[in-house]
């Protein structure tokens, strides 16, 4: 594999940019961008498709229009728009480093590396696609999507994990980076990543560079770069309990032994098997309440993701007893469940109550539908 060379470097650049002010999506925070919405939209995009971000960027700029909104706004309400979007720890760092930018610069992210990167959750990709992208500093920004690209324009084997892969890719793109337009230079780099040269099926003949990419001369430009090492599917059984009262039900924070600590959820429990889940459930539920409730069930079984993990759910159900755990709970109507800031296991589980098309008292009756 040989460098790429400064007179390709000028090609690919010309050839990039050209396509990206034809070609490039008309995205919610290209339109009207400043400091705020970039950082907002690159840490809502991080591990995120772009279908998915595009409804809850809009639905958070609409109530947090300035940074000052989302500084002065309650960490629950923060949360409860965010949820559904995953990786629920960004909200929490957008909120702190929201009152930092307030308190320490004035409502506006520092255009200074150093003082960037002292916000809470601006790594370094974070910064330098903020630096470059609203303020025309020229980093280059380096994610999957480039690395993928810049693998198959050069040839290059290997993973962005690997010292040597990340130095030779750096090194190019650098050599590529304009100076006028280094944020539309990323930008495009990203969108060719996101629509054209795709980890499978790659549109080679769609692709501006594809006239001097070696991967495509080769023949096999899915052979760049190597594959990301993935981390072993464990399965994982879990208990979950709905408990009721007065027709709410009780939520509490956290999922399990720091999972989802941000966010409301169903009482449960996980084991490596259906009934080691049940038993640690019913012993979680005596140490918060006193007492453990009589639980029917269970009720519906589901299955769930949650990173490496591959989850079959078991719902059960029963009056509450006991005593309210003092710190970490809430009750609330069962259709409301979903305007909360609850988790995505919590959404599905209260819509699997009222799968046969009845309302969400479903959850206080004694029949409940068995999920197939």
């Amino acid at each position: 594999m040989e460098s790429l060379s400064r007179s390709q470097a000028t090609a690919d650049r010309r050839s990039l940019l050209h396509w990206y002010r034809r070609r490039s999506r008309a995205l919610p925070w290209r339109t009207f961008s400043s400091p705020y919405t970039v950082w907002l939209s690159e840490v809502m995009l991080q591990q995120t498709q772009i279908e998915t971000v595009i409804p809850y960027y809009q639905r958070f700029v609409r109530e947090f229009p300035t940074v000052e909104h989302l500084a002065k706004a309650p960490l629950e309400r923060v949360l409860e728009l965010w949820s559904g979007l995953g990786y629920y720890r960004r909200a929490r760092n957008l909120h702190q480093a929201a009152q930092d930018l307030v308190e320490k610069h004035g409502g506006r992210f520092p255009s200074e590396m150093a003082l960037a990167r002292t916000l809470p959750g601006v790594g370094d990709y974070t910064a330098r696609a903020v630096l470059s992208i609203a303020y025309n500093q020229p980093f280059a920004v380096l994610d999957g999507n480039v690395a993928r690209v810049m693998a198959r324009l050069l040839a290059l084997h290997g993973s962005l994990p690997q010292p040597e892969f990340r130095r030779r890719i750096e090194k190019a793109l650098d050599l590529l980076l304009p100076r006028r337009s280094p944020g539309s230079f990323n930008q495009a780099m990203m969108e060719l990543g996101q629509t054209i040269c795709l980890p499978r099926s790659p549109q080679c003949p769609r692709c501006p560079l594809h006239h001097r990419c070696r991967g495509f001369k080769s023949g096999r430009p899915e052979s760049f770069p190597d594959p990301k090492p993935r981390r072993k599917t464990e399965e994982w059984h879990m208990a979950v309990a709905v408990l009721h009262k007065s027709q709410r039900v009780m939520l509490l924070r956290g999922l399990h032994d720091g999972l989802l600590d941000e966010l409301w959820n169903f009482p449960s429990a996980l084991g490596r098997s259906g009934s080691e889940a049940l038993g640690l459930l019913k012993a979680k539920l005596s140490r918060l309440l006193g007492t453990a409730p009589s639980l029917k069930g269970p009720a519906c079984e589901l299955r769930h993701n949650i990173t490496y993990r591959s989850i079959q759910v078991y719902v059960y159900k029963g009056p509450f007893a006991g005593r309210d755990p003092q710190n970490g709970s809430r009750w609330i109507q069962p259709c409301l469940v979903e305007r909360a800031a609850v988790s995505q296991l919590a959404r599905k589980i209260a819509r699997t109550f009222d799968a046969s098309g009845t309302a969400r008292n479903k959850l206080f009756n004694r029949e409940i539908p068995i999920l197939q």
